[in-house]
């Protein structure tokens, strides 16, 4: 029989998508007073791979992943995922543009083996979690490298995004004092 044991921590990490440099500001800013002190943000990175958000948020728009210094235990991803959401939804009521949309978080986490991204939407290959949000791993980390699972976006699959996550997967490697 297995021995129950406490999970390690893992680094979050939160995807935005927006349009507006104000918008991805001001996100950025209540993100840092909800979940502590950024180590990582990458460059804006244009988000052009699918229309899926257009009609919702518009044209021009790009992403910026974030991590935090604060490892977390992986449960809290749940809470992560609600709280994205409620920011989402007051961002949404005060900025009064012609999109219902203007922000889009994504939070997940990084451990040494894989890259895992809440969702409230449900499919085969997706996990429940608690209070309405589901998991899946999207990223594995094999022979030192990201490698997609066959569901991940295709964003998810390019060349920077992997670098954006080993790039944050080093700074958890050397936080949590683990070897290759």
């Amino acid at each position: 029989m297995g021995k129950v044991q406490r999970p390690h921590l893992v680094k979050l990490i939160i995807g935005i998508i927006t349009s507006s440099q104000a918008t991805y500001n001001q996100t950025e800013q209540i993100l840092t007073k909800a979940f502590g002190n950024l180590d990582y943000k990458s460059r804006q990175v244009p988000f052009n791979c699918t229309q899926y958000y257009v009609k919702d948020m518009g044209t021009g728009l790009f992403r910026v992943f974030l991590s935090f210094d604060k490892l977390i235990d992986p449960v809290h991803l749940v809470r992560a995922k609600l709280i994205a959401n409620k920011i989402e939804a007051r961002l949404a009521r005060l900025i009064r543009d012609k999109f219902s949309r203007p922000v889009n978080i994504d939070p997940g986490y990084i451990t040494a083996a894989k890259l895992i991204l809440a969702s409230t939407k449900d499919y085969s290959h997706r996990i429940y979690l608690d209070k309405g949000i589901y998991a899946e791993t999207t990223l594995i980390y094999r022979k030192r490298r990201f490698m997609p699972c066959d569901w991940a976006y295709p964003d998810y699959r390019s060349d920077e995004y992997m670098n954006i996550f080993t790039a944050i997967r080093g700074i958890f490697m050397r936080q949590t004092g683990k070897k290759e």
